[in-house]
């Protein structure tokens, strides 16, 4: 990973340690991130009920979950857009010297218009970006996202994520202004 990356795409399958990199960045980041992460919500027994949504400065919202009722559905679960929407874009207003951090551009995020315009917005200004996407699909959207030029993506794997946020850090750390 050589040059200066503005936009960097974390991809790999799922359970490779994608949202770990992105963690271990803001880490390093410090202060000079902003945006949110993903978790998966575990019962008592271990078995995952559903996921939230939690902004770098703390506060958390569902993202969805396995219940009946309305709502857009992603294999056994619901997504809760409004509470989705509530955390995740004020996470990623202005912030002109920061990197937004998005974790991640999925399916179940995807299903707000408010986001994939926020998504837009950022991949079309010169604000710098670290997101985690899917490997694969995700429909045109993420396809659209994936084939733009001006974006590194960088495959997470077992052997590599160790050491990658370390290198992404250094790639944001050239373009940002010093604490």
């Amino acid at each position: 990973m050589r040059g200066i990356a503005a936009k960097v795409l974390l991809t790999g399958p799922p359970g490779c340690g994608k949202t770990t990199v992105a963690r271990k960045v803001a880490g390093i980041l410090g202060g000079r991130a902003a945006g949110f992460f993903t978790e998966e919500v575990r019962d008592a027994m271990g078995s995952r009920t559903g996921f939230r949504v939690e902004s770098i400065d703390g506060r958390t919202g569902e993202l969805s979950s396995k219940r009946a009722g309305p709502g857009p559905r992603v294999g056994a679960y619901v997504v809760d857009v409004r509470s989705f929407e509530s955390v995740a874009l004020p996470s990623l207003s202005g912030e002109a010297d920061k990197v937004f951090l998005i974790d991640e551009i999925g399916k179940m995020e995807c299903f707000s218009e408010a986001f994939r315009n926020r998504i837009r917005e950022i991949l079309e200004s010169g604000f710098p970006l670290l997101a985690t996407i899917p490997l694969r699909g995700g429909g045109s959207f993420l396809d659209g996202i994936r084939d733009r030029r001006d974006v590194r993506i960088v495959t997470v794997t077992r052997e590599n994520r160790d050491r990658l946020p370390e290198e992404v850090a250094r790639m944001f750390g050239r373009i940002l202004p010093c604490p």
